[in-house]
């Protein structure tokens, strides 16, 4: 028998459990939706050192206090948030009604969408399962969440863990191979929100638009820092470095590129092998250095770093010694200089500890340059000049920007967190996410005073009077 209809069968029965299980209680109150988050912190808080060791594992070497920094804090950050002020986004927002409708009155009511789908990818798998989760348990949903296969080890774990603490009915977590994932994506949520790949994102999309459910999508992109002229080199190396170097560069918002003004190249490559060696002085070796995920993204690497030098790229190591490591695939960050347009390296998104470079003559050149390509996650911008960063931001699209810095804007719960265009739809994180997995639903209380009164028919004088009235206000 195919293995196929097993697990669409199985998947289809989970998610009929959920749905029968929302539908017998359709507007879960705010205990109990409180319940839920304290029982999803306490779950992180109890097996944080389990989830951290496990994520290492599957990475072949990732320091556990990067994925308490980086996944478990902000998880519970997110939490903490949304048992704060969930039960104030839950309430009716007043609305204001039309002068022409009163003393009718109009609210709109934030209402739970149903069973919701969350796919996680495997550069972040624990931060990028419970954010979304987080927001949808606060919406007042049942979840399904489908795990990557590229992190078994954190994935079984994950899944024990969660089965522990939420009944099957609540929130079910899933684990399978990319058949897995399209059956999952097949299913008939109520909403779906995938993180990943642009191109895994477009098959996610069309499978939901058979089922017309509603998606929300955090893809990726080449994420632009712009270092404008007279910024300080040390000050931006350190910041690009790190945002660029955390995770070995496996960061969706992760810098992809960076524009700099022309001349300065050989005073940056010199700050950013300084600031690379100060925070991590091993090298390859350093135990806080990660390893990329498995061979396959390792050789892509690789073959991107290859294809660069052999069209003419200067590639300026970041370590010293040994820079690259077959057998633990852990690759040395690298800044690549006068790479051709063409490369792989400069056309697909890099997700590794690889940083092109780009000069530019004056800032006109350099604002062209990030509005020709696709619309990116993030933009990282340098400068000290208001008018010009209100400038950038006014004629540049990006999915989320921090000044002065990198990755940080997603750390704030009171941001939206989400892309643009070919990064992505949608958002999520705090109430932006509370929002997008409930229906907003609008509501008119109409009153005993109001009517259709002069509107309705029969039409005449009395009709032409008040057209007439309420076209001129």
């Amino acid at each position: 028998m195919d293995r196929a209809p097993d697990f669409a069968a199985s998947l289809q029965q989970t998610q009929s459990l959920l749905r029968a299980a929302f539908d017998a209680a359709p507007y879960p109150d705010w205990a109990l939706r409180r319940d839920r988050l304290r029982r999803l912190q306490a779950l992180l808080r109890r097996h944080a050192a389990e989830f951290a060791e496990a994520i290492d594992a599957d990475f072949g070497g990732r320091p556990p206090p990067e994925t308490g920094l980086l996944e478990i804090v902000p998880s519970l950050e997110g939490i903490a948030d949304a048992l704060r002020h969930g039960k104030r986004w839950m309430r009716p927002r007043r609305v204001a009604v039309s002068r022409w409708f009163l003393p009718a009155r109009a609210h709109v009511l934030p209402q739970p969408l149903g069973v919701v789908g969350i796919i996680a990818p495997w550069n972040y798998p624990l931060v990028l399962a419970v954010a979304p989760l987080t927001a949808a348990l606060a919406a007042g949903n049942r979840a399904m969440v489908k795990l990557s296969e590229f992190t078994p080890v954190f994935g079984a774990v994950f899944a024990q863990r969660a089965a522990q603490t939420f009944a099957p009915d609540e929130v079910a977590v899933v684990q399978g191979d990319a058949e897995v994932g399209a059956a999952f994506s097949a299913l008939p949520f109520d909403h779906l929100l995938f993180t990943g790949s642009t191109g895994v994102g477009r098959r996610v999309m069309a499978a939901a638009a058979a089922n017309l459910t509603p998606v929300t999508l955090e893809l990726g992109g080449k994420s632009p820092a712009v270092v404008t002229p007279g910024y300080d080199l040390r000050h931006a190396a350190q910041r690009i470095v790190f945002g660029k170097l955390v995770n070995a560069g496996q960061t969706c918002i992760a810098p992809d590129y960076v524009l700099l003004p022309r001349g300065q190249e050989t005073a940056f490559v010199a700050a950013c092998r300084a600031a690379a060696q100060q925070l991590y002085p091993l090298g390859l070796r350093s135990p806080d250095y990660t390893s990329i995920i498995d061979h396959r993204q390792y050789s892509r690497l690789l073959g991107l770093l290859g294809q660069a030098r052999a069209g003419g790229a200067q590639v300026h190591a970041l370590f010293d010694g040994v820079q690259a490591d077959d057998l633990r695939h852990r690759l040395a960050p690298a800044l690549v200089c006068d790479a051709p347009p063409t490369v792989r390296l400069m056309t697909e998104e890099i997700f590794g500890p690889l940083l092109p470079v780009v000069l530019y003559d004056d800032m006109a050149q350099a604002l062209a340059f990030v509005r020709s390509q696709p619309r990116p996650l993030a933009l990282y911008w340098f400068d000290r000049d208001r008018r010009r960063v209100l400038d950038a931001l006014l004629h540049t699209h990006a999915g989320g920007v921090t000044v002065n810095d990198t990755l940080l804007h997603f750390a704030q719960e009171g941001l939206p967190f989400g892309g643009v265009g070919a990064s992505g739809m949608g958002q999520y994180h705090g109430r932006w996410g509370f929002d997008t997995f409930s229906k907003l639903k609008p509501v008119l209380m109409q009153s005993r005073l109001s009517g259709v009164g002069l509107a309705a028919p029969p039409y005449g004088q009395r009709t032409r009077w008040l057209m007439k009235r309420m076209g001129r206000l």
